[in-house]
C-alpha cells in the first residue's frame, strides 16, 4: 500500500507540473499585457514599463517560468543576492533555511508562494483559502444530493423495471446529462428565483455570506447555496441513477442473490443485505470522478449565481489577465483532484476485497 501511494503521489506531481507548464505557456503565447490591464488603457509607456518591472514581466520567459516554479515548490533554492530574480525576500516567503549551496544560494523549506494578484495585490494563497471552502461546500452538497436521490431512485428503477416510473426516470436522466450546466443555472435562476420568488424565497444572485444591513458584519446565508447546489448536482444525479439501476439489475441476476431468494429471505432484506452493498462499488468510482470534476466544473454555476468561490476567481483572473490568480487557482484544484483520486482508489480497494492495489 505504501509503495502504491508513493507511486500515485509521483504521478500526481507530474500532473501538477504539467498543469503549471501548460498554463504558463498559454499566458506567454496569448496576446495581452498584464501591466496594461493593471494600469488601464490610458496609462503612459513609462508607467507600464515600471509596472512590468515590478511584476517581473520584463524578465525572459524562461527565467519567469523558473521563478514561478521555484516559488510554488515547498523545497526550493533561493539567492541571497538582492539583484537576483530568485532573491529570498523575507517579507514574501515564510522560509526556513536548511543549508547553503555555494556562496549566495540557500536551500529553504517554505510555504508554497503562488504570487500576488496583479489587480488586488493580495497574496493568491490567502484569496484561495477564503474562496475554496465555499467551492468545496458547494461541490460536496451537490454530490450528496446526487448520491442520496440517485441511489434511491436507481434502486427503485431496478426493482420496478420496465414500469412507468422506470421509464420516466431514464428519460429524466438522459435530459439531466444533456443539459449544459450554464443553461440549467440560468433556467433554475429564472424559474425558482424570479417567477416563483414569492413562493421559494430564493435569490437569483448571492454569496454564501451576506452583509448585515445593520453593519454587524457578515452572516451565513445558506439559502444562497440551494440553487447552485441543485444545478451543479443535476448531471451527477442523472449518472448515479442510471449506473445504480444497471448495477443493481446485474447483481440481482447473480447466483448468490437467487440463492438468497430460494432460502426464503424477504425481498427487502435481500436488496438491503446482498444487492445494494455489492452494487455500490461502480457508483463509488463514478461519484469520486464527479466530485473531482465538480471541484473544477463550478466555474459557470458560480459565475451565474455570483457565488464567490474559486470559479469566480478564475473567470475574473482570465478577464483581467491576472496570471497569478489563474495559475494559483488551477494548481490548487489540481492538487485537490490528485489527492481525491488517491483516496478513492484506496476506498475502492477497502470496499471490494477482490480488488488489490498493485
Amino acid at each position: 500500500m505504501g509503495k502504491y501511494i508513493l507511486r500515485r503521489l509521483g504521478y500526481g506531481v507530474l500532473v501538477v507540473w504539467g498543469v503549471f507548464t501548460l498554463i504558463f505557456c498559454l499566458f506567454s503565447l496569448l496576446p495581452g499585457d498584464s501591466a496594461v490591464m493593471t494600469m488601464g488603457q490610458r496609462s503612459d509607456l513609462g508607467s507600464v514599463e515600471a509596472v512590468r518591472k515590478e511584476l517581473g514581466l520584463d524578465l525572459p520567459a524562461r527565467t519567469r517560468y523558473l521563478v514561478n516554479a521555484n516559488d510554488a515548490l515547498p523545497l526550493a533554492f533561493h539567492s541571497e543576492n538582492p539583484e537576483s530574480p530568485f532573491y529570498l525576500d523575507e517579507a514574501k516567503y515564510n522560509a526556513k533555511p536548511l543549508f547553503h549551496v555555494g556562496k549566495s544560494t540557500v536551500c529553504v523549506w517554505k510555504t508554497p508562494y503562488l504570487g500576488r494578484s496583479y489587480q488586488t495585490k493580495r497574496p493568491v494563497l490567502e484569496m484561495l483559502n477564503e474562496a475554496f471552502p465555499k467551492t468545496a461546500l458547494l461541490a460536496v452538497v451537490s454530490i450528496i444530493i446526487a448520491i442520496i436521490i440517485g441511489v434511491f431512485v436507481g434502486i427503485l428503477c431496478a426493482v420496478w423495471k420496465d414500469t412507468f416510473f422506470d421509464r420516466a426516470a431514464i428519460v429524466g436522466s438522459v435530459l439531466g446529462m444533456s443539459v449544459p450546466s450554464f443553461f440549467a443555472a440560468i433556467l433554475f435562476a429564472w424559474v425558482f428565483a424570479f417567477l416563483l420568488a414569492d413562493v421559494t424565497g430564493l435569490n437569483m444572485f448571492g454569496n454564501l455570506y451576506a452583509v448585515s444591513d445593520f453593519g454587524d458584519g457578515e452572516y451565513l446565508e445558506l439559502k444562497n447555496l440551494i440553487l447552485p447546489a441543485i444545478t451543479l448536482g443535476i448531471r451527477p444525479l442523472a449518472s448515479v441513477v442510471q449506473l445504480t439501476r444497471n448495477s443493481v439489475l446485474e447483481v440481482m441476476s447473480q447466483n448468490y442473490v437467487q440463492t438468497a431468494f430460494a432460502k426464503g429471505l424477504k425481498y427487502p432484506a435481500v436488496i438491503r443485505r446482498h444487492v445494494v452493498k455489492n452494487a455500490l462499488n461502480p457508483v463509488v468510482t463514478v461519484v469520486s470522478g464527479w466530485l473531482a470534476g465538480m471541484m473544477a466544473g463550478t466555474v459557470f454555476v458560480e459565475y451565474i449565481f455570483d457565488y464567490k468561490g474559486v470559479g469566480v476567481m478564475i473567470v475574473n483572473g482570465l478577464e483581467k489577465y491576472d496570471f497569478p490568480v489563474v495559475m494559483g487557482s488551477l494548481l490548487y484544484i489540481s492538487i485537490i483532484l490528485v489527492l481525491i483520486n488517491i483516496l478513492v482508489d484506496i476506498l475502492y480497494a477497502c470496499l471490494d476485497p477482490k480488488v488489490r492495489l498493485r
